[in-house]
């Protein structure tokens, strides 16, 4: 019996999406389904919604919920972690807020920039640990991490644990179904596709018909600006006047580099120095505010059928699932967006760096494709996040505030000495209880 376990099974919409999909699974209709969280009410509520509904999917799954992550790993064969750290939303927002008050202009600060940097030394000793537990008691399992800052994240698991199959999943390359139908006029089937970089950092390098192999660029390129331009921002309809999230940056990615982002969300700018000048930051504010609110009412007693288990909806809500079924069945499937640690897939990029590329999925694993050509000019936007992410992983492994001072420095964003320095404490002290175990 197949066992996947799902760490921050409490989170309703990664613990209750990832249980509908596995029932929607006809590879995985008796597998052992095991929920672990540490907060015990939450994950209660998880198991009971998810077998409240497990009939009506005749799904024979066993479905499991402990408290103990180390019981929860016995004979793990995929472990999906989706974990936060503290109060989500009121240490974001110091990670955002309090940078800009010492002059560094970035932009969200959840995965790159100073904020992403203060995210990252949260969030990661945890990881690490769950690693380590994974490492002792599964070490043959699949572990996917849905947890941002997923570079960064990623960099340091795999450098602590290089032998662990760890692999990074995002679901932005969705946009992707969203948005090219509309633009190259035919369905997503009919499309071929392959994008990379790094995660929320990434561009679609061809887009194909598969019937003619003719390329889709040109129609694209005939068609960006009016499409958008009037695009409405997907989670609301605010001002259809305006591009919406950081449409701003996804212009000017697009304008002088050629080539489409891959997401139009408000993440790209947090890893350019010049994103915030050419931001729109009135959208911004609207997006996060909306997001917050939508988040935090999604987690309310109105989780029902509705959301996840709707019989009738045969698609999966994220691509794991697909994935696990490729590698139990072999199918030999490319799975257009993977995060794996660089192995000459893209040449702008040390190796140890984890990469967003392509992969073909079968039973021997997960195998990154190598990005022929990629563009050296946005190559040289991705190699200024190089030297940051590995200062990260060598703050958080060696426990070094200087390490911390260092990728500040490195960062492209930061551009103050003393700044930085000030910075560094005023986090630490506002949020010593997760970043105390600095020296």
């Amino acid at each position: 019996m197949v066992k996947i376990v799902l760490i921050g099974a409490g989170s309703s919409q990664f613990g209750l999406g990832t249980v509908s999909d596995i029932f929607k699974s006809e590879t995985l209709k008796n597998c052992n389904i095991t929920l672990h969280d540490i907060n015990e009410k939450a994950l209660e509520k998880t198991r009971a919604t998810a077998e409240k509904y497990k009939n009506d999917f005749n799904a024979n799954c066993i479905i499991d919920a402990t408290t103990n992550r180390r019981d929860a790993l016995k004979n793990a064969d995929y472990c999906l972690i989706s974990i936060e750290v503290g109060n989500r939303f009121e240490l974001w927002d110091q990670d955002w807020k309090i940078p800009l008050q010492y002059g560094f202009k970035q932009i969200y600060g959840e995965n790159g920039g100073p904020g992403g940097l203060f995210h990252s030394l949260r969030i990661t000793p945890a990881i690490l640990d769950i690693c380590e537990d994974i490492h002792e008691i599964c070490p043959d399992a699949f572990v996917f991490n849905y947890s941002n800052p997923m570079q960064r994240i990623c960099h340091a698991v795999t450098t602590k644990f290089p032998d662990l199959k760890f692999i990074g999943l995002c679901h932005e390359i969705a946009s992707m179904e969203r948005q090219l139908p509309t633009l190259m006029e035919t369905e997503f089937s009919n499309i071929e596709i392959k994008a990379g970089g790094l995660n929320h950092f990434s561009i679609l390098l061809e887009a194909k018909y598969k019937d003619t192999k003719k390329d889709g660029y040109p129609i694209i390129r005939e068609k960006f600006d009016k499409y958008y331009s009037s695009l409405i921002n997907e989670h609301d309809d605010y001002h259809k006047s305006k591009p919406g999230g950081e449409r701003g940056v996804f212009f000017e990615l697009y304008k002088t580099y050629g080539y489409l982002p891959i997401t139009t969300d408000s993440h790209l700018g947090e890893y350019l120095q010049w994103g915030y000048s050419v931001a729109d930051h009135d959208a911004i504010s609207h997006f996060y505010n909306q997001y917050k609110e939508h988040c935090l009412s999604f987690h309310s007693d109105k989780v029902s059928k509705e959301h996840f288990f709707d019989t009738k909806d045969t698609t999966a809500r994220e691509r794991i699932i697909p994935i696990i079924e490729s590698i139990i069945e072999d199918k030999n499937m490319i799975e257009d967006a993977v995060n794996v640690p660089n192995n000459n897939f893209i040449d702008s990029l040390p190796n140890d760096i984890v990469v967003e590329v392509p992969a073909v999925i079968n039973k021997d694993g997960i195998h990154g494709q190598r990005l022929e050509n990629y563009p050296s000019k946005f190559g040289a936007l991705l190699n200024n996040q190089a030297s940051t992410i590995q200062l990260t992983t060598d703050a958080v492994l060696n426990k070094s505030k200087h390490s911390v001072y260092l990728a500040l420095l490195a960062d492209p964003i930061v551009d103050n000495v003393a700044s930085a320095e000030k910075l560094i404490e005023t986090m630490v002290e506002f949020q010593k209880e997760y970043l105390g175990y600095l020296n």
